[in-house]
């Protein structure tokens, strides 16, 4: 199955690129924080979704499993792809996961601030590092416009909601706390805002918040999804 291209995405934040070899090379400036090699992808990765059964959370596969499953030719030529991807991403020494997902973790106590994967979300690091993701059969991943977000903890009954929990004052210690919890990644959008979907089968490089990064983190969440819908999804 080929699967669509991806819906038109917001201009002042991504920016395309034709290959691999240009997602790798290109930076981060002027305020791109995404990078995205639009792909249409050959094969049928709805069968090996549906060949890999029925499961719980999320479960890593390996080339193994992946190449014992009895599929068809579209499906090889699906599988072909994940793995030519895996690839890929090792040659460049990064540890790249390929996930079936059957279910996310949720926060048993949210709290002020929710910190699941659901909730809009940026990437941190203490060093300079970007994420790498695609989502190959399922709900894609979604993101949005730095522009169109507020921090969760920049609300003001947000924020004393965390002061209340934190005990103390609003000091450098309950900025400390704020970052231990990540609650300071985590984002609502606003009023007018319009995520956009990463779609399927496209390749990203998307920026982390890290120390001296030259540009914000991309601001991204993964999908709702239905009960016994399943995701494919390459992750580094």
């Amino acid at each position: 199955m080929n699967y669509p291209a991806s819906p038109v995405f917001p201009p002042s934040r991504i920016q395309r690129v034709d290959s691999f070899a240009e997602l790798v090379a290109t930076p981060f400036a002027d305020g791109v924080n995404a990078l995205c090699w639009e792909r249409t992808l050959p094969g049928d990765f709805g069968e090996v979704v549906a060949l890999l059964g029925a499961g719980e959370g999320i479960v890593t596969l390996d080339e193994a499993r992946l190449l014992s499953l009895p599929v068809s030719a579209a499906g090889r030529a699906a599988i072909d792809q994940m793995l030519a991807d895996l690839r890929l991403l090792r040659a460049r020494e990064l540890d790249p996961g390929l996930n079936i997902i059957h279910g996310y973790p949720r926060d048993e106590e949210p709290g002020p601030v929710p910190t699941d994967v659901f909730s809009f979300h940026a990437d941190s690091a203490p060093i300079a590092a970007d994420t790498w993701l695609c989502t190959y059969h399922g709900p894609a991943s979604e993101g949005l416009p730095n522009e169109e977000a507020l921090r969760r903890v920049d609300v003001p009954e947000t924020r004393a909601a965390l002061l209340k929990l934190f005990g103390g004052e609003d000091d450098a210690d309950f900025q400390e706390f704020l970052k231990e919890n990540c609650y300071d990644l985590h984002y609502l959008s606003g009023p007018a805002a319009q995520p956009y979907s990463f779609g399927l089968g496209n390749l990203w490089r998307i920026a982390v918040d890290w120390p001296g990064s030259p540009v914000p983190p991309c601001i991204h969440r993964a999908p709702a999804t239905k009960p016994g819908e399943m995701r494919l999804l390459l992750i580094s």
